[in-house]
Order: C-alpha cells, then sequence, then structure tokens
C-alpha cells in the first residue's frame, strides 16, 4: 500500500472499473464505490467489502485518492463538475486520476478545476481491456504534474502492469488515441489476412502459427486469430466503443491537422457492422463484415 494513500474511491464499476477496483480492495486499501446503477455497487460491497453511496461527491468525500472509469466525455462531466460531483467532495491535497478514454481538452478542463481547489489530478486511460483488468495487467498512460504522478504510481501499479507518465495533462489521453489508431489498422490488416488465407484454401490456424513468429507477429494475432477463426465475437473490447475512441482520434485530428486516412476508412467499415447487428460485438468482428460479403 501507498502510505500516504489509504481511503480511496473509485467512480464506475463496469466491466472494467468492476475488476480494477477490486484489486485496490483486496490490497488492503479503504475503498468506497459509486457507481450509476446501484445493484452493481451493492455487487461490489457484498463481494469485496467497503461501502457503497448514492452520489460521486458523497464516495470522495474524505478520499486520498479519488478514481474514475466511466464511459465519455458526457459521463465524466455528469460524475464530476456539480453539486453532487466528486469535486464537490474532494479536499485540498486530495488527488483526482480519470481511467475513462476521453477527450484530451476534457483532461486539461478538469486539471485546471482540480488547481482551483488545490487538488491534483492525472489522465489515466487504459488498455488492455477486460482481461487485462481483471488479470491485473493493464498499461497505463499517463498526463500530469511529475509530483502528482508519483503519488498515483503505486496505487495504479495493483492493476496495471504498465504505468507511465506521458507528459502535462492531456497526454495520457493523447497516447491512448495513438494506441486506438494503431489498433485500428491492426484489426483490420488481420482480419484481411484471413479472409485471404481462407479464400485461398489455406489452413488459417497454421499460417497464423507461421507468420506470428515474424515481422507480421501482433497482441492482436497471437489473441484474437482463433476466435476470429472460430467466428467467436462475445468477448473482448466491443464495437460500440471503439467507434467512440475513434470519433475522439479523428476530432483531435481535425484540430492537429494530422492526416489519418486508413483510420478513417476502418471506423466507416466498423460503422458498417454495427448496422448488421454487430454493435456489442469484439472489435475483431471485421473480419465478419469480409465474410458477409460472400453471401452479397
Amino acid at each position: 500500500m501507498n502510505p500516504t494513500i489509504q481511503r480511496i474511491a473509485f467512480i464506475g464499476l463496469g466491466v472494467m472499473g468492476y475488476p480494477m477496483a477490486g484489486h485496490l480492495a483486496r490490497t488492503g486499501f479503504e475503498v468506497h464505490v459509486y457507481n450509476r446503477t446501484t445493484s452493481r455497487a451493492e455487487a461490489w460491497v457484498t463481494a469485496h467489502g467497503g461501502e457503497h453511496h448514492p452520489t460521486p461527491r458523497q464516495a470522495a468525500l474524505d478520499a486520498d485518492l479519488v478514481l474514475m472509469c466511466v464511459g465519455n466525455d458526457q459521463d465524466v462531466e455528469a460524475v464530476t463538475l456539480g453539486e453532487e460531483g466528486a469535486l464537490a467532495g474532494m479536499s485540498q491535497g486530495s488527488l483526482l486520476v480519470d481511467h475513462t478514454t476521453a477527450s484530451a481538452s476534457l483532461a486539461e478542463t478538469l486539471d485546471a478545476a482540480c488547481r482551483e481547489r488545490d487538488i491534483g489530478f492525472i489522465d489515466a486511460p487504459v488498455s488492455g481491456g477486460q482481461q487485462g483488468a481483471e488479470n491485473g495487467g493493464l498499461t497505463i498512460m499517463c498526463g500530469g504534474a511529475e509530483n502528482d504522478y508519483a503519488r498515483a504510481e503505486a496505487v495504479l501499479g495493483h492493476y496495471g502492469r504498465a504505468v507511465n507518465l506521458m507528459g502535462p495533462a492531456g497526454s495520457g489521453q493523447l497516447t491512448k488515441m495513438v494506441n486506438q489508431i494503431c489498433i485500428a489498422g491492426l484489426v483490420q490488416g488481420l482480419s484481411e489476412g484471413l479472409h485471404f488465407a481462407e479464400k485461398a484454401g489455406l489452413d488459417q490456424t497454421r499460417v497464423i502459427e507461421v507468420i506470428a513468429q515474424g515481422a507480421a507477429g501482433s497482441w492482436q494475432m497471437e489473441n484474437r486469430h482463433q476466435t476470429m477463426i472460430n467466428g467467436e465475437y462475445q468477448h473482448g473490447f466491443a464495437i460500440d466503443w471503439m467507434r467512440k475512441d475513434l470519433d475522439i482520434c479523428l476530432h483531435q485530428a481535425r484540430q492537429i491537422q494530422a492526416r489519418l486516412p486508413v483510420t478513417a476508412l476502418v471506423d466507416q467499415f466498423y460503422a458498417e457492422v454495427q448496422a448488421m447487428g454487430g454493435g456489442r460485438w469484439d472489435t475483431s468482428a471485421l473480419l465478419k463484415r469480409l465474410q458477409a460479403g460472400d453471401a452479397v
């Protein structure tokens, strides 16, 4: 445990936040939770102890550290700002860490709001999905002041395999955008490769076993090729969430005049999968879109 941080509030107990908060409770921190759906918070307390609260403000009262992992910019604003937001309950000298994948501009806004209250802030989006959250193997990309990061780093290490400070507030979110941009292209490439192998009459599994040992290898190839071959997509990071993230990437790209032609194209492909009813399918379902074309 971090000797300067004892009482933690965790806001947002979705597929990521629920196990992340669980790691902290098992470590011995005093954990207070808030979740929009109360029954989810009640279930967490039953499993892990601690206490749940009816508002973010009440969960954050007297907390040394407040962690958030919610859906999007609007959700972050809802649980942080206003009379019942977390900031209204936080004390001077405490620290707010946002694990939500959100915009860099929101991170800068929250950083300014925290500074006005003498509260530290770190934007800390994560990569690794539900599996990474459950096994404590997340990659955490942080933005903020070095002294605030130093206070949070050891705590984040209880569910983060790699925790890194990337620069000032907003840098964590910008790094997560790079992550999602790279994933979009990788998954489309893997989907096309598997589709090509199938059409060419090759054993797809054997093909991957060979090429994964060379320059084509990637996390996506290692962890998703077999489920893609099997047509299994009821797991992993949902396409609805990926499109939310890619929208953030494309919006930021327009602001900084970065060119993302492949990312924009893959975003359109994901829109087609959504139209097929696959919004909750794993992002690797891009292969299903290619296969669907065979039936047309």
